[in-house]
């Protein structure tokens, strides 16, 4: 079984640099096998949030699992509906219960917008209470995570962003490094999209190392520090994607993925009023009407 490289986050907590996601797995019975068949594979992280509508099944699959509880990294996400002090405090409660655990070993806002100081001093508090080991962020631009760092005396330990080798946001992840908190990335196959699997520079460096394009770009995200969360319903490629510890890409093959970059988001701009309003406003308005 491959070993997982781990990694300590600002706060001492230690974490695997390479984990499951669980992103677009609504159906219950597909999440759980999902999720047991990866910690079978050997995977030790697992990130899902509220907005997946899975977390049951999450905890389904880790209650079965004869892998110790506390060998297991377990991540979740709040939403902005959840926002503000006392919402996100019942917001985190809920979590817990939906996935049957005491405690979650990262909890993080999934979105920069709302009141989102408030919820910080909620996760802030379950975090000293011992219901969360380690907070942090999601989507969030270097002065939003400035902005959270300045008002708040607990600083994020993640920064759960877009990175893949169409959008590699270099600054932001620089950024994000040099104030020690860790990049961790969404997407890293960009879902597919514009050809990745397909890209005949990915695939030539792919070949001179016996891999597979997935394995190269999620190997490339390694060597920048990167944590990965690589989704999939398929054993084997969960098998394929642990297999990224044996090879190391040359200086050559990490410019040339460098300049893959296109410099857009392949999903949308999460800094984008008309966006913001389109898929966050009707829950900040919830939110706002539950008296937060």
């Amino acid at each position: 079984m491959t070993s997982i490289p781990t990694i300590k986050l600002n706060n001492g907590v230690t974490m695997p640099t390479l984990g499951f996601g669980v992103f677009q797995i609504a159906d219950a019975t597909a999440a759980e096998a999902a999720v047991s068949a990866a910690l079978s594979a050997g995977y030790r992280l697992i990130d899902t949030a509220t907005a997946y509508h899975n977390e049951t099944a999450v905890g389904a699959a880790i209650a079965k699992s004869s892998v110790p509880r506390d060998q297991i990294f377990v991540t979740s996400k709040l939403w902005v509906s959840d926002y503000g002090y006392a919402r996100a405090k019942a917001g985190i409660d809920a979590s817990l219960q939906r996935l049957g655990l005491d405690y979650l070993d990262l909890y993080l806002l999934h979105q920069p917008y709302g009141d989102v100081m408030g919820a910080w001093r909620a996760m802030q508090e379950a975090q000293q209470a011992g219901k969360l080991r380690a907070i942090g962020v999601s989507n969030f631009y270097a002065d939003q995570l400035k902005n959270l760092e300045l008002s708040m005396p607990v600083p994020p330990a993640i920064n759960q962003i877009e990175v893949n080798p169409w959008y590699q946001q270099p600054q932001e992840v620089t950024f994000n490094q040099s104030e020690n908190v860790r990049v961790e990335a969404w997407a890293p196959f960009a879902e597919g999209k514009n050809g990745i699997f397909h890209n005949q520079k990915l695939q030539t460096i792919a070949a001179a190392h016996g891999k597979t394009t997935g394995q190269v770009i999620l190997r490339w995200l390694l060597q920048r520090d990167i944590t990965v969360i690589p989704k999939t319903v398929h054993p084997a490629r969960m098998a394929e994607n642990l297999d990224v510890f044996d090879f190391t890409l040359q200086p050559d093959e990490m410019t040339t993925i460098t300049g893959l970059d296109q410099g857009v988001s392949q999903f949308f701009d999460h800094r984008d009023p008309d966006t913001i309003e389109q898929i966050f406003g009707s829950s900040l308005r919830q939110a706002q009407q539950g008296g937060n």
